[in-house]
């Protein structure tokens, strides 16, 4: 493909993904950061102990601020991650490692 093709190219059509239970639009060739920043969310992780918002920081996969959990796996770098249509996200609780256990309650 030329640089003239590329510039008229288009992603694929939108899809639904959700974030904490909130419905997100995504796009092909997103990651679930890209998809998060563009519906406005730039936090989706609470560090251990302070609970302090972590979102994106280095964007390369290499600092981990932008863990989420998605489809029930925790510590999933959204900065890497391809997000897929039906992908369950969710913020991330510190190490990930009780984020199976949601009470509603």
């Amino acid at each position: 493909m030329n640089p003239l093709e590329l510039a008229d190219a288009r992603p694929g059509p939108a899809f639904t993904v959700t974030f904490d239970g909130r419905a997100v639009e995504a796009l092909p060739g997103q990651t679930v950061a890209a998809a998060l920043w563009t519906a406005g969310l730039t936090a989706w992780r609470s560090t251990r102990g302070s609970g302090r918002p972590r979102g994106v920081f280095c964007g390369i996969g290499v600092c981990f601020d932008c863990l989420v959990t998605v489809n029930g796996v925790p510590n999933q770098r959204a900065c890497l991650v391809p997000v897929r249509p039906g992908d369950v996200i969710r913020t991330q609780e510190g190490t990930g490692r009780d984020d199976d256990r949601h009470d509603d309650a």
